[in-house]
């Protein structure tokens, strides 16, 4: 398995927004979608706020690769779904990162969100 780089690992997850471009089954890549990324450890996540119906999360799950682009840094990468035992702690990542109390962080903490936590690992 491939783990990122302590740089990489500084940047993305440091970086305020990422971008995120998946796959189709032919291999074009779609539209790019602007998304929130959170650290945990040595491992970066990402939400969709508008659960499963969010266009960028529906893309991911067909093919579960893609690019991230995101605190100067472009990479390849493949999208696994999260151990949902770290809910709460990606969670608390969130609301470290972007603000305790706000209606961004609500939406990105909610079920819905919850229920389509990405790990990112590096391709």
């Amino acid at each position: 398995m491939t783990s990122w780089s302590d740089e990489d690992l500084s940047a993305i997850g440091d970086a305020g927004e990422l971008r995120v471009t998946s796959l189709r089954r032919d291999g074009a890549s779609r539209r790019p979608r602007t998304i929130w990324v959170v650290r945990h450890g040595n491992d970066l996540y990402v939400r969709s706020v508008r659960g499963t119906e969010g266009a960028w999360f529906r893309g991911v799950q067909e093919r579960h690769e893609g690019r991230i682009s995101g605190g100067a840094r472009d990479r390849d990468v493949t999208f696994e779904d999260a151990d949902h035992a770290l809910d709460d702690e990606i969670d608390e990542e969130y609301r470290h990162k972007y603000g305790r109390t706000s209606s961004a962080v609500d939406s990105v903490t909610s079920a819905d969100a919850r229920a389509t936590t990405i790990r990112l690992v590096p391709a």
